[in-house]
């Protein structure tokens, strides 16, 4: 195999010219392959070598155009990530001072940058790139982007964001009812034979908090069900609050849950 269509292969197949020139390649053999196609430019000193073709070349093309440390971000490293479509500009993040964007591309600057590898793509980690998400989609695309990460089980602890763990959901719900001066409920109390979330017995309300990592099987869908159904029949309402709205939409359950709990079971 050539060394320029070997180099070509483990970068999506694009090279630079500083690449070419370390590998022995002169400037006008360069000008000579290009002429003839061989080389086909797609920025200033980045070429597409025209017997490989990749997938994510417009990608790895836009991350060599913008020089060393830069990475994929905002939708170009969700789409990377499989969270988000790609969007018909390539994102790329720098740290320090920002670059020009070129044509096809669009630069960012970040003060601090701490980036991942996949499919051989240098780009930013998952909470990171949910984080600059925020700021460009609308909160339809941005929720449903970070569903798709929480599937996929991109969100980690250290991606600094908390995972999702019986511990934490109790310490946050406990926090929130104090914020918003509402009685405490017991946590993990014993209910119809069941253990449950949280209780408040005199209320006969039960909240159940639900990490999609361990509610998403069709088996846990219909072991849910089966519980809320016997604890209804036991004479308990059951309420059941996501983790992503008990950390993303806090005002929001504690209006729900002060509703609930002014309500009396007849």
């Amino acid at each position: 195999m050539h060394p320029i269509v070997a180099l070509a292969a483990r970068q999506h197949g694009v090279v630079t010219t500083a690449q070419l020139l370390d590998a022995g390649v002169g400037r006008r053999s360069i000008a000579r392959r290009v002429e003839a196609g061989w080389l086909v430019s797609l920025h200033r000193g980045v070429y597409r070598v025209g017997p490989v073709t990749s997938e994510y070349g417009r990608e790895m093309a836009a991350v060599l155009a913008c020089g060393d440390g830069a990475v994929l971000s905002h939708q170009s490293a969700a789409a990377i990530w499989g969270i988000a479509k790609r969007d018909r500009v390539v994102h790329v993040t720098v740290e320090g001072q920002a670059r020009r964007d070129r044509p096809g591309i669009q630069v960012h600057r970040t003060l601090s940058l701490n980036a991942a590898v996949q499919n051989g793509l240098p780009l930013t980690r998952p909470a990171q790139t949910l984080d600059d998400l925020r700021r460009t989609l609308t909160r339809h695309e941005y929720e449903r982007a970070a569903e798709q990460a929480e599937i996929l089980g991109l969100v980690l602890p250290d991606d600094g964001l908390v995972e999702f763990t019986r511990s934490e959901a109790e310490r946050r719900l406990k926090a929130l009812c104090k914020a918003a001066h509402l009685p405490a409920p017991r946590m993990n109390a014993r209910v119809a034979g069941y253990e449950v979330d949280a209780l408040w017995p005199a209320e006969r309300l039960i909240v159940e908090i639900d990490g999609w990592r361990y509610h998403a099987t069709r088996a846990a869908f219909e072991r849910d069900r089966q519980r809320d159904a016997a604890l209804t029949m036991a004479g308990y309402r059951v309420v059941r609050i996501t983790w992503r709205r008990l950390t993303s939409e806090p005002y929001s359950v504690s209006a729900q849950l002060g509703a609930l709990l002014n309500l009396r079971p007849v």
